[in-house]
Parts: C-alpha cells; structure tokens; sequence
C-alpha cells in the first residue's frame, strides 16, 4: 500500500505564497476551483482525490476577509467529506487575533468563534505565524503551531544594518510588544527602549512617551502587525525628536490598510520591513520605503515537518534559507 502524500491546495488569499511554499516542496499546487455564484455563495470544487491524503489548505486573514474565512471552511468541510486523513489549515495571518479578549461590556471574543468554527469544519490542525496573542492557542481543542518571524527579522538586522552591535537599538512601540522587542535585542546582543503610548479613541495615539536612549541611534521598531501605520509613523517621530539617526520598522503582518502607504511616505522612516504573509505587491509599486521578508522557505519547512512527524521547535529560534 502506497504511503499517503502531500497535498497543497490555496483558497484565493494569497495564491502567491501557496506557489512559493509548493515549489519549496517540489510538489505541485492541488487542483481546486474557489469561487462564488451570482447571489456571493462561495463554491469551492477540489479536482483531484484527497483520499487518505494528508492536505494543506493556504488561506491567510487578509483583504476580503470573511470570504476568505468562509472559504477555508468550506475547503476543510469538502476535503474531510472526501476521506482526507488528515487537513492542516495554514493560517499565516489568523483573522480577528486582535480580538481575542472581552475587553469591555457585551464585547465578544472573536477569536475564539473563530477557533471554534475551524474545528467544527472538521480541522485537525492548524499552522500559524506570530499570533497576536499567544494564548489564542488555547482556544483550540486542536494542535496549532505558533511559528515566529522573529529568526528571519534577526537574519534582515544582520544583513541590513551596518555595525548593528553598536549602532542599533531595538524599540518596541508600545508596552504590549515589549516582550517581543526584548527578545530579539536579546538575541542581538543590543539595546532596548520602549514607547508608552496614550489612545483617547481606537486607532488614534494621543502622546507617546520614550523610555530608553536613543540619541545617535539607528533605532528598529519590532512589532506583530502594521495596519494604518500611525503608531509606526508617530513613534518615528518620537524616536527622530530624541536623536535617532534612522528608524527602521520590522512587522510581521503587513495590513498596510486605509492611507497607510501616504502615512508611511510622509513619516521619518527609513524603512518599513513586512513579510509576505499579507499579499502587499501593489502596495510595494506605491511606496518604495516597504521591503518584503519571504517567510515562505519557513512555512514550507514546517509543512514538510508535519506531514514527516517532526518536531517543528527548530524553525522558533532558526531562519530557514
């Protein structure tokens, strides 16, 4: 009996990414048609058997993301119905991670109906990169591998930033993403400062505070996800008016969403560092201060360790070329 294969297939997020993650395997992308009637009902056609196989469906949390989301779900749904032994959802960006706590009254924690209605679509496991908060994991009864850009964010400073060890500081830039931040001037060997930021409504900073010193300093602004960018923008300025010769901005999730990109033009930024989790190309031909990491080669790696029955801890700490 012949041992059961990898099979990938990409709902219409981020068909670019899929294509890169398959080549890394030297397997071919899966045959599967996903697109919607005339009344907006998402139809999903999967054109090769999935029997005993073992499938991965690419589909990350971006652009139109609810039809994205019902997407994966009927994807899951047709390939447990159609005898696959097992379906790995990868999710590179989760949808509504920033909704993962009540925060106030009667508000509800998306993420974890989230959790609940892959599961229900019949997931076995889902791989993942920098949640917004580690503890959405919790909110599976199913396996879910929280893989970090952190090794490959590493790999950029090192290539990109000359005489890092003393010219560079790491910056969080807000008190949430201090744990991140800390991690990888660890890592570095460098120093850290942190940015305490007021908001007197969502998605606008009224004042923000530094702690650290920056004078003299080629500063880099880690955190999880870029969406308008006026925190970016706002702590540049910050770290500009306290002596930083360059601010350098290192996200994982690139959202880039609403007038981003003019936000980022006008903005002290040198740079603004995003993976390829989000699809971003149009953005990049709009704003030449946006450069990509391609986090493909480590989705890829843990694709091939799953399916193998290895560990995955490796990729946490190790870029994969």
């Amino acid at each position: 009996m012949p041992s059961n294969s990898i099979k990938i297939f990409t709902g219409n997020s981020h068909p670019e990414l899929a294509n890169l993650i398959a080549r890394r395997l030297g397997i071919p992308l899966g045959k599967a048609v996903v697109s919607k009637y005339s009344n907006q009902e998402t139809s999903v056609t999967i054109g090769e058997s999935v029997r005993d196989e073992d499938v991965f469906l690419i589909q990350t949390g971006s652009g139109e993301i609810n039809d994205n989301l019902v997407e994966i779900l009927i994807m899951i749904s047709a390939c447990k119905t159609a005898s696959a032994r097992r379906v790995t959802a990868v999710m590179p960006c989760f949808p509504y991670a920033r909704q993962d706590k009540k925060d106030k009254s009667r508000a509800p924690v998306s993420a974890k109906l989230i959790a609940n209605m892959l599961t229900v679509a019949g997931c076995d496991h889902v791989i993942t990169m920098d949640l917004h908060a580690s503890q959405i994991q919790g909110f599976f009864d199913i396996p879910v591998d929280n893989l970090y850009a952190e090794p490959s964010s590493l790999k950029y400073i090192r290539d990109n930033i000359p005489d890092y060890k003393n010219k560079a500081i790491i910056v969080s830039p807000d008190a949430g993403g201090a744990k991140r931040a800390t991690a990888i001037a660890d890592r570095l060997g460098i120093d850290f400062a942190l940015i305490h930021k007021e908001r007197k409504v969502a998605n606008q900073v009224a004042r923000m505070v530094l702690v650290g010193n920056v004078k003299d300093k080629v500063a880099i602004l880690v955190d999880d996800m870029a969406d308008t960018c006026g925190t970016l923008a706002k702590a540049a300025e910050t770290l500009v008016a306290n002596g930083a010769t360059q601010v350098y901005a290192i996200v994982t999730h690139g959202i880039l969403s609403g007038n981003a990109l003019d936000i980022i033009n006008k903005s002290p930024l040198t740079k603004v560092v995003v993976t390829n989790t989000i699809p971003h190309a149009d953005k990049k031909a709009l704003c030449s201060k946006i450069d990509t990491l391609d986090v493909s080669a480590t989705l890829a790696e843990a694709v091939r360790r799953t399916h193998n029955g290895e560990s995955v801890s490796y990729l946490f700490t190790h870029a994969v070329e």
